[in-house]
């Protein structure tokens, strides 16, 4: 007893024994565990409410940005709508409160503020949360915030306008203060604000748009105007043109008047002489004797000979010149006299014994010696020509003239002017189309239909691949203006296979057709230059006919990515800030005011229609008209609807717009070219600039940057 209160007032002992006492050690250790718990468990539920707070934020942030930026779509950050001031700001402020409860796990003091610079919003949001256990560290609030932005980018996009700018785009809709072609411009400069985001002439209702769509992405915009025609050929190689092509016209026929000159004579030969005559003779002189004679009979056998003639000076000049000619052979005789001379003697006397000298006389004769000569001379043939008739009919002319190597002239010259004289021929760029043939259905497109296939690349090798120019000058029509339709005619017309379709005649026939060329169309580009855009834009005018057809097919030809641009067109193209070789989003804008209309005596693709009756029947006369009426007409529906189907089988987007009052089987057409959803009417200047402005926010695709 005594010994265990010594050991328990031992301190050492006693403190050494509750150490190595482990009974209830786990209640002071959870003791002490509960400080480092405290926080682990404060801290992870502050931070959970702290990510759901930020993620609400930045939720409402970005809602903010992108409502913000498509309200603002192609106008400006400040404008006023419907009477409301800044009203994407507006908008973008509410988006935010709609998406955020500022009340939510206790956060206070939120804040929301959007910009906007070069076409981008941004957005900063900031709230308070206070802090829950973790206020036992010290911690009673954290202060959350978060950024945002939206931009209006699009993918890399290729936009081609097909726009009707024929005569009825001139003519003004009830109610409206404008043409329908003034109307159409302004809502394209509009349409190309949006998705360009540069600023035009024209006072738009977006406001004035500023940036750009930045380098990283390639937009571009090509035109073709269209009516009786297009004008694209000065966009072509020259190398996809023939060098000769058919057309209404004339050929002048002459009379060939050849005559010979004769520079080089041939050489002469003597046909007769020299003959001899002489004609004068000096006086007898006792000139000589001989002392050998022995008798008189010897004596006068040894007079001297006469002698031998000799040239008395030069030649005379010819005489009884004599000339002939046949087949360009020149046939000349003529005599030429020369001067001759010779010494003539004779005997004189004998004298007898004892002398025996013989005499005898000399004197000088004169004359000429007359020669024949024949020549025969080559001639030189020179040939001239005069008029003599016109050769009327269809006439493959020679067209090469157009051609300067890779580049084109704007003119050359034929002898089709007056009395065959030379006349300028002009090409202001519109093109006759390649081979086609006559159906009344191109669904499919047939082969022979070269005309209907879009990518079809010519060759110099294959002449029914190869396109032609229109060229108005060329044209000479069988019958005078109004002909075809009961005006006077030089003669009767049965069709283009007939001979009796060519005549022969002195008289300057004239040019019946009727012809317009539209403004020169213009590939995709990326029309950086808003005053260039204008200054295209403004340049179109409305006149002519309307030919659908036409109009479609080369819209697609300068668009398509596998066809006579796609060096161009397949994939982007490379600059000094992107490589290039991205993918293209491709869209047609099919413009018109409506119904198609077509004359036998237009001047189009096809020729004049009346004579030349490539896309009708060639024994019988085609008929024309609008909507449906004519044979004219039923070809350019029927082509327009195999242009619509190949246009969208190649994965471009077409929009058909039609302004105006039209038909209803207009609109069925109309519809069923257009890709499923994308056809609009529009009826007024306010509804043709919202349709616009539709199709360019449905192309113009929103995404956000962060």
């Amino acid at each position: 007893m005594g010994q265990k209160q010594r050991d328990m007032a031992t301190p050492g002992t006693f403190l050494t024994r509750l150490i190595r006492d482990v009974r209830a050690n786990t209640i002071a250790i959870m003791a002490i565990a509960l400080i480092p718990l405290a926080g682990l468990v404060g801290g992870g539920v502050d931070i959970s409410r702290l990510y759901i707070v930020k993620t609400r934020l930045q939720h409402a942030c970005d809602a903010g940005a992108l409502a913000g930026r498509k309200t603002m779509g192609g106008g400006t950050w400040a404008q006023t709508v419907n009477g409301v001031s800044n009203y994407p700001n507006t908008q973008a402020v509410q988006f935010f409160d709609s998406n955020y409860n500022s009340a939510a796990y206790g956060a206070t003091g939120v804040t929301r503020s959007f910009s906007e610079n070069a076409g981008k919003v941004t957005g900063t949001a900031s709230a308070t949360v206070p802090m829950t256990l973790m206020r036992i560290f010290g911690r009673t609030e954290e202060v959350l915030s978060v950024t945002c932005d939206a931009e209006m980018r699009l993918p890399n996009t290729d936009v081609m306008f097909v726009l009707d700018t024929t005569g009825s785009m001139g003519d003004t809709p009830s109610g409206d203060s404008k043409t329908k072609l003034q109307s159409l411009k302004s809502a394209v400069k509009c349409f190309y604000e949006i998705v360009a985001r540069l600023d035009t002439d024209e006072n738009c209702t977006t406001g004035n748009p500023s940036g750009g769509t930045g380098n990283q992405v390639q937009i571009r915009f090509g035109f073709v105007p269209y009516a009786t025609n297009v004008n694209v050929g000065k966009l072509l190689p020259t190398s996809y043109f023939a060098n000769s092509w058919p057309y209404q016209s004339r050929e002048a026929q002459w009379n060939a008047n050849t005559t010979y000159t004769y520079p080089n004579q041939g050489t002469p030969t003597v046909t007769s002489g020299p003959t001899e005559n002489w004609t004068g003779t000096g006086n007898w002189q006792d000139k000589a004797y001989s002392k050998s004679g022995t008798s008189s009979t010897n004596c006068q056998n040894n007079v001297p000979a006469d002698t031998a003639t000799q040239n008395n000076g030069s030649a005379g000049s010819p005489y009884n010149v004599n000339t002939s000619t046949s087949n360009g052979v020149q046939t000349v005789t003529y005599k030429v006299d020369q001067p001759i001379v010779k010494t003539q003697y004779r005997y004189d006397s004998y004298t007898g014994n004892p002398s025996k000298l013989c005499y005898y006389d000399t004197r000088q004769a004169t004359g000429t010696a007359t020669t024949t000569y024949r020549r025969v001379d080559q001639g030189v043939a020179q040939t001239t020509y005069t008029f003599k008739q016109w050769h009327y009919g269809r006439i493959t002319q020679d067209i090469s003239g157009l051609k300067n190597g890779t580049n084109w002239n704007s003119s050359f010259t034929l002898p089709i002017g007056s009395n065959g004289t030379s006349k300028t021929i002009t090409w202001d760029g519109c093109v006759e189309e390649r081979a086609t043939v006559k159906q009344s259905s191109y669904d499919p497109i047939p082969d022979g239909a070269k005309d209907l296939n879009i990518d079809l690349v010519p060759s110099q090798s294959d002449a029914s691949t190869l396109w032609g120019p229109v060229l108005d000058d060329m044209i000479y029509t069988p019958q005078d203006p109004g002909g075809w339709w009961g005006g006077s005619s030089y003669w009767t017309y049965t069709g283009p296979n007939d001979t009796t379709d060519e005549v022969y005649s002195t008289s300057d026939y004239v040019n019946g057709s009727s012809y317009q060329c539209p403004t020169q169309a213009k590939k995709l580009q990326a029309w950086t230059d808003p005053d260039a855009f204008d200054t295209y834009v403004d340049s179109l005018t409305a006149n002519g006919n309307t030919y659908h057809d036409i109009g479609l097919l080369w819209g697609a030809r300068l668009m398509s990515p596998t066809g006579i641009f796609a060096s161009e067109n397949a994939y982007t193209l490379p600059t000094s800030d992107n490589p290039g070789g991205g993918e293209i989003e491709r869209h047609l804008i099919f413009m018109t005011d409506g119904d198609p209309c077509t004359s036998v005596g237009n001047y189009q693709a096809y020729g004049v229609a009346w004579f030349d009756r490539r896309q009708t029947d060639a024994s019988s006369a085609p008929t024309d008209g609008c909507t449906d009426t004519g044979t004219l007409t039923a070809q350019v529906n029927a082509r327009t609807a195999a242009l619509c189907t190949a246009i969208k089988n190649k994965n471009i987007t077409l929009w058909v717009i039609t302004f105006g009052t039209l038909s209803s089987s207009t609109v069925t057409r109309m519809t069923a070219c257009a890709t499923s959803g994308r056809y609009f009417n529009a009826t007024n200047a306010a509804t043709i600039q919202s349709t616009f402005k539709s199709i360019a926010d449905q192309i113009s695709q929103l995404r956000l940057t962060r």
